[in-house]
This record gives structure tokens, C-alpha cells and sequence, in this order.
């Protein structure tokens, strides 16, 4: 039992749906966490799994005062962690259940260094940034966001190209004739943004990347900006036919004259990493050619 001079921490456990390996990583854990001082709460999705630990449903988790997050899953279950605990600016142990994740890059058999490493502050840590985007009609916010890799203003499957206009604080920059736009952090560079030719932007890079998606123009190209700017894309679409997605998220309908605005928030996502090189992972996920010996 903690002490008075040690109040008790408190850690959540997060995890992907229906993973087997999640009920193997969980009673070692769930036992390191009890012996270091931690009260522990999980996600119903970890609850199958454990039937001591106070469940609390991720959307309320941010209400309570969390010492650490353990994530157990791929890249799409810490999306889904850092999105709902951003605002308490709690830091995240994203531990890899499936192939190299970019974010979730602790493998199980590593897990309890890293505790340590986490119980004697040691741990590395890096800071990522996440984007506030609104979705304004008119004069009225219909939506507020927190995204941790991009947000993505794009056509349905059967509509016709859309047109997008570009705005940087409120400066015309271009009209874009596209499927789509994407806003991503540097995480997100890694993402839908890359896939549609997007630049790789470093982890830590203060910058935001606006991409095009099939532009009808060949000289429309990607554009980094810095990340204090505010960017605001308006569409115009005469069919009335596309859609905001935030994070891979199902996407919401979108009106002619909507406006996307996205700017980087005062929340951030801060990752306890195992010290790996960040381009070790680029070489192992995007098959870049290794060093000739």
C-alpha cells in the first residue's frame, strides 16, 4: 500500500479489441503495476481479460487523474488512446501487438524494461503534436476535434472531382480541382498523406503538411507550412457529395461552403520510446534499402 508521502498513481490499460496476446501481457502487468503504487483502471475492451480492475469507458478515462497509459495494440489503438486522453496530457506506453507500428514500437518482450525504465525516470520521451480542427457552416461550429495524424476533406467514392480553396491565416494561397485535401502533423506524414505523395516530415519537425489528393493540376504539390499558422480549406461542390474524416475516423457529411480549420493545439501526445531510430523504422515499414556492408 502506498504511503501518505506517496499518494497512489493511477494507470490506465487500453487495448485492442480481440487480441489473444492481451491475455497473456495482462496478469504480469496488471501485477508489476499493483506492486509499483498504481491503482489501475481499464477499457472495456481489456475488461474480457481482467475481471479485478475498475473498468471505465475510454471517453470518460480523461476525467481521471492518470499517472501513465499502457496501450496494448497496433498504431490504430494509440490513435484512439492519444485522442481521448490528450487533454490531460498523460504520457502513453504504446506496447506492439501485430507488425512494426511508427508509434506503438515496444514489443511484449520488452514491456517490463520499459516499466523500469519508466519507475526509475528514465524512460526516453517524445513529443508529438496534435492539430484542433473545426468544421464551420456558415457562422457556426458544428464540430471540434482533436487529431493526432490528419484530417482529410474528401469526395465520396462516386462524386466528381471537388473544388477546395486553401486559406494560411486567412490567405488565399490556391483552388484546388482534387478527390480530396489532407491536413497532417508530421506523424500523420507517415500516413494518407505519404500514400498520395505527401513528404515524410521527422516526428518532432514543427510543422504541419497540406496535401492534395489526385489534383487535377500536375503543379499542385504538397505544401509544408509552420505549425502556429491557422489553415482554413473551403469547399465547393456542387453535388453536395463529401465528407470530413478525422484520424481514419468515419467520415462526416460535408455541404457546399463548409470550411475544415485546422491549427496545432495546446494539448500534445507525449510517447515513452524504447530509443530506436526513427529511420530504422522508415527502412522496415516502407522497405527503404539498408546500408550495403
Amino acid at each position: 500500500m502506498a504511503s501518505p508521502q506517496s499518494p497512489q498513481k493511477t494507470a490506465a490499460i487500453i487495448s485492442r479489441p480481440d487480441r489473444a496476446e492481451v491475455a497473456h501481457i495482462l496478469p504480469g502487468l496488471l501485477k508489476w503495476l499493483a506492486e509499483h503504487g498504481y491503482h489501475v483502471i481499464i477499457d472495456a475492451e481489456t475488461a474480457k481479460y481482467a475481471t479485478t480492475a475498475e473498468v471505465v469507458p475510454r471517453t470518460q478515462m480523461a476525467s481521471r487523474a492518470l499517472d501513465l497509459v499502457v496501450v496494448l495494440g497496433g498504431d490504430g489503438t494509440l490513435l484512439s488512446a492519444a485522442r481521448v486522453t490528450a487533454a490531460i496530457d498523460v504520457p502513453l506506453l504504446g506496447v506492439n501487438l501485430g507488425s512494426l507500428g511508427f508509434l506503438t514500437e515496444v514489443s511484449p518482450q520488452s514491456l517490463y524494461q520499459m516499466l523500469e525504465a519508466i519507475a526509475q525516470d528514465r524512460a526516453p520521451v517524445e513529443h508529438r503534436t496534435l492539430m484542433q480542427c473545426e468544421l464551420l457552416r456558415g457562422e457556426s461550429v458544428r464540430g471540434s476535434y482533436l487529431v493526432f495524424n490528419d484530417a482529410v476533406v474528401n469526395k465520396t467514392t462516386l462524386a466528381r472531382l471537388n473544388t477546395y480553396e486553401l486559406y494560411i491565416d486567412k490567405t488565399f494561397v490556391a483552388s484546388y480541382r482534387a478527390d480530396g485535401m489532407i491536413v497532417a502533423t508530421p506523424t500523420g506524414s507517415t500516413a494518407y498523406s505519404l500514400s498520395a505523395g505527401g513528404p515524410v516530415l521527422m516526428p518532432t519537425v514543427h510543422a504541419i503538411v497540406i496535401t492534395p489528393v489526385a489534383p487535377h493540376s500536375l503543379t499542385h504539390r504538397p505544401l509544408v507550412v509552420p505549425d502556429p499558422v491557422e489553415i482554413e480549406i473551403l469547399l465547393r461542390s456542387e453535388e453536395e457529395v463529401a465528407y470530413l474524416s478525422l484520424d481514419g475516423q468515419p467520415g462526416l457529411d460535408l455541404r457546399d461552403g463548409d470550411r475544415v480549420r485546422c491549427r496545432r493545439s495546446e494539448h500534445q501526445v507525449t510517447l515513452f520510446r524504447s530509443g530506436s531510430d526513427f529511420f530504422q523504422a522508415l527502412r522496415t515499414k516502407l522497405k527503404w534499402g539498408e546500408r550495403e556492408s
